[in-house]
Formats: structure tokens, C-alpha cells, sequence
């Protein structure tokens, strides 16, 4: 049997619009008709549009973690709010009854079910590579190394104190080739040093003698030592790769991703970077622009009930084909997944599936995330600091942190553990996600002693002290998120 709320058809909606509409639709009572297939996996129904005959919509759960919506209005939106409007329906307990299921779309079912069996059993047969094409393509990268290396070492020769904006946007006109030798995260890395001297929209003065001011040298030598380690370490990694017969990609590191592989998910379940039944609770959300990029980046950061391992979801949607790509929401019940697949990484490993079915959340799932939180704030500190000397290690790595209180020394907000151990909360230099310190005085009274912080974690370079940027604050009852 279909089990679906309104946050499930929510977060179904490929945009707020249209889940808008498809409400609009069960109040104006556009429907003329609501069904449910025998096997109860198949809702269909009739809605009235502007034409003479009404649209023919079904919702198929037949696969639960994957359902498949048909419509026969021309909308390009899938599920469109004719699919939406039948779902609401459904969650809002009108009657569908039963009702044996029309034969053209049961020919529809039947073939895709076909899809579906002939998809799985290709799955299973040895996949085949074009050993000399790939073996070209890495070559082609090598060369690309070497172009990487080259602009970064024109970079250190100008310095860092004579670097300007208009030598930065000569520096990026160049960088530009290395997406076509395959080296597109290289790129975005790059680009990554010549932002630190563009403006806030990510571009850059005219004139040549605008620059900013020294707060980002410190940040510009951490971005050249990342610039060294990607040229030493993805060097190395292709080398070791074109010298495999088979040229397979090694799942040991994570400077592929710096490189810009786009993984596969065949590609990771080949490798084993697969966690099975898992139950994942989304603690935050966020979306923004990354000017370096030029690509809006949906993230997701999330706990795995199982093991307390905090991952992220990333969606890259390119600026140029944004509107074309469905834009991630945040996420309220717990996503129950079959084969989670883990990127190879460090602390807060990228993670993708290809369906899930969802549960509501309950208290009991938010003591787990709480049973989960580390209750030394000295360990985790020691934790930290060993991720973060590796050279390609994320800056901001994420941990859930249990805090006997929260409150203010001074000026500034601070957590302290049961041991007496403090650590000072800030939004500095973390300006991809909204500020939320401002957020914390208009909290519970409740919330200042014996909950759980989902903090992500920064190192100060200029400062050398560790300070977090709190996310949400798992109570007993919710998951309150600061940075929406």
C-alpha cells in the first residue's frame, strides 16, 4: 500500500510553483476522477485542464524509492501538477477506489518494467573500456598538469602583494583551457585563487589597480599550497593510473574529485563504496552561487542513523543550465536507501543513491542523532586538527557536538562541554552559507543546555584557533536549523 504526506508530494515538486499548483488543483476540485490500481501500488485519476478533455495522470509506486509519474498534458516538468495535485489528493485521504487500470497504461507499466529487468541485468556484466581512448584522455590530463603548473607558477613569481585584479582575470582567461583537457575541478581550483582578488559577484575591475585588502594573503598562500598538492598529488595519481593495463580509477584518494571525475554510481558499487540499507536524517541545507564555479551548489548534510557518520549531498546545477536541472530542497522525514554509495574521502565523504523511500522522523530517530554527537570537545578537536593536515582535506569538515551549554563570553557565543572545554561559535569566513549566530538569541530558552550542535568546524588562519559555525541544534523533539 501507498504511503505518502504532504512533505513527501513537497519535496516531490520539482519547484515551489508547481507544487502550488497542484494544490491549487484538489481545491478547486479539478479532478473528475481519483483511482487506485488492485495491487495498490498505482494511483491514476482524470483532471480537467483548459482543453475539451481532461488529463489522464497516474502516480506508480511500483517501485517505491523510484515512482514514475505520466501525464498526457504537454508540461515538461516531471511530476507535473497534475501528478502533484493527484498525490495531495491522496495524502489528504480523499477516496480513490479501486479500480482496474486502463490497458494502455498498464502496456506502459509493463514495459517499463522490461526497462527495468534489462537495465539490471546489463548491470551485472562485465563493463567495457576503451583501454586506448581512456589511455588518451590521461594523457591529455597530464599535459593539463603540466599547464596547471606552469600558470601557478606565474602566479607565485608575480606574489602575492602584486597581484591585482586585472593580472587575476588574465590569470583565469588562461586557466579556461583546462576544462577542455579534462581537468575541470583543477580549474575551479584555480579559480579559487583568483577569486580571493575579484569583487564580491566574482568579477573583476577594469581599471587594473583594485585589489584587496592583506586579510586575503593568508588566505591566498593556504589556496597555493592546495594548487602545489593538486599538481604533486594528481601527477602521481594519473601516472599510477596510465600504468594499470586496465586503467582503472583508484578509489583510495579523493584527488580524483579535485581533478573533476565525475564519478559514477556503477563506478563506486564496482569498488564496494557501498553502505546497504541505510537511513540517512537531513541536520541542514543550503544553497548558494559559487562565483569560481559558476554554478549553483545545493548541499545536504546529513547523519547516517546507523553508524552517527555525518556525509553531504551535493547537487551542481551550471549556471548556463540551471533551469534545467532540479534544484534540491531540504528534506524533514528519514530517507530510507537501499545501496548508499560513498565517495572516497575523508571526514564528510560526498554520498549519492539512485532512490529512496522516506518515513516520517520520529523521537526516537533524534536520539540517535543525539547518542551519536561527541560529548569531548578536546577529541574532536585533536580529530580536526589530524584531518586537516592533509593538504586537500576539507576546511570546514562537520561534527555533531553535545554541549552541556551555549551562551555568551563577552561578545561572542560559546559551547562548553561537561569537561569545561569551550569552543567559540562564529560565521567568519564562511560566507557560502547564511549567517547564523544571529539566529541563536531568538532560541527556546531549552535549547541553551544539554542538546546537540551540528557545528562545522574552521581553522583561522591568521588566528590559528578553531572555531565553529553552528548549522542546527538537535533537540529532543526537532532538528532547529539555522542556516535555511
Amino acid at each position: 500500500m501507498i504511503a505518502l504526506d504532504e512533505a513527501y508530494v513537497d519535496a516531490a515538486a520539482p519547484n515551489a510553483d508547481a507544487g502550488k499548483n497542484g494544490r491549487g488543483l484538489v481545491v478547486k476540485k479539478k479532478f473528475n476522477k481519483f483511482n487506485l490500481s488492485p495491487d495498490g501500488d498505482l494511483l491514476f485519476g482524470e483532471c480537467q485542464g483548459s482543453g475539451k478533455l481532461p488529463y489522464q495522470c497516474s502516480a506508480d509506486f511500483a517501485r517505491p524509492d523510484q515512482p514514475t509519474y505520466r501525464c498526457s498534458c504537454p508540461s515538461r516538468q516531471f511530476p507535473c501538477k497534475h501528478c502533484l495535485g493527484l498525490m495531495y489528493a491522496f495524502a489528504q485521504k480523499k477516496p480513490f477506489p479501486t479500480a482496474p487500470v486502463p490497458p494502455d497504461l498498464q502496456a506502459k507499466r509493463e514495459k517499463l518494467q522490461g526497462r527495468v529487468e534489462k537495465k539490471a541485468e546489463e548491470a551485472t556484466k562485465p563493463k567495457q573500456v576503451n583501454v586506448a581512448a581512456l589511455a588518451k584522455k590521461v594523457k591529455t590530463q597530464l599535459d593539463g598538469i603540466d599547464t596547471l603548473e606552469k600558470l601557478t607558477h606565474d602566479m607565485v613569481r608575480v606574489g602575492i602583494g602584486n597581484m591585482n585584479a586585472k593580472l587575476a582575470g588574465q590569470m583565469e582567461q588562461q586557466a579556461k583551457r583546462l576544462g577542455d583537457v579534462y581537468l575541470p575541478g583543477a580549474r575551479a581550483a584555480l579559480f579559487g585563487y583568483t577569486q580571493l582578488f575579484a569583487d564580491d559577484e566574482g568579477k573583476f575591475a577594469t581599471g587594473g589597480s583594485a585589489t584587496k585588502s592583506e586579510k586575503v594573503y593568508t588566505e591566498a598562500l593556504d589556496q597555493l599550497g592546495r594548487l602545489h598538492a593538486i599538481i604533486k598529488q594528481g601527477r602521481a595519481y594519473l601516472t599510477k593510473q596510465l600504468e594499470d593495463p586496465n586503467l582503472s580509477v583508484p578509489t583510495d584518494t579523493a584527488i580524483a574529485a579535485w581533478l573533476g571525475h565525475a564519478w559514477q554510481l556503477t563506478e563506486l558499487k564496482a569498488a564496494g563504496l557501498v553502505e546497504p540499507d541505510a537511513e540517512l536524517v537531513q541536520l541542514a541545507f543550503n544553497s548558494h552561487f559559487d562565483p569560481a564555479r559558476q554554478e549553483f551548489i545545493d548541499t545536504g548534510i546529513w547523519m547516517a542513523l546507523g553508524n552517527g557518520r555525518i556525509r553531504v549531498t551535493q547537487t551542481l546545477r551550471p549556471l548556463k543550465a540551471a533551469k534545467h536541472i532540479k534544484s534540491e530542497d531540504s528534506f524533514f522525514a528519514v530517507a530510507q536507501i537501499k545501496e548508499l554509495c560513498v565517495y572516497p574521502g575523508s571526514v564528510n565523504p560526498r554520498i549519492r543513491w539512485d532512490g529512496l523511500t522516506q518515513r516520517p522522523l520520529d523521537p526516537k530517530d533524534l536520539q540517535t542523532v543525539r547518542n551519536h554527537g561527541r560529548a569531548d570537545f578536546a577529541a574532536a578537536v585533536k580529530d580536526v586538527k589530524a584531518a586537516l593536515k592533509a593538504p586537500l582535506a576539507d576546511r570546514t569538515p562537520i561534527f555533531a557536538l553535545n554541549f552541556k551549554t551555549l551562551g555568551k563570553v563577552g561578545d561572542e557565543y560559546v559551547i562548553e562541554d561537561a569537561k569545561g572545554e569551550r569552543l567559540v561559535l562564529t560565521d567568519a569566513g564562511m560566507a557560502e552559507e547564511p549567517p547564523s549566530c544571529a539566529m541563536l538569541p531568538l532560541l527556546p530558552k531549552a535549547t541553551f543546555a544539554g542538546q546537540t550542535l551540528i557545528a562545522r568546524f574552521r581553522h583561522d588562519l591568521d588566528t590559528r584557533q578553531l572555531r565553529v559555525k553552528p548549522l542546527s541544534v538537535v533537540t529532543a523533539d526537532a532538528v532547529i536549523r539555522l542556516t535555511l
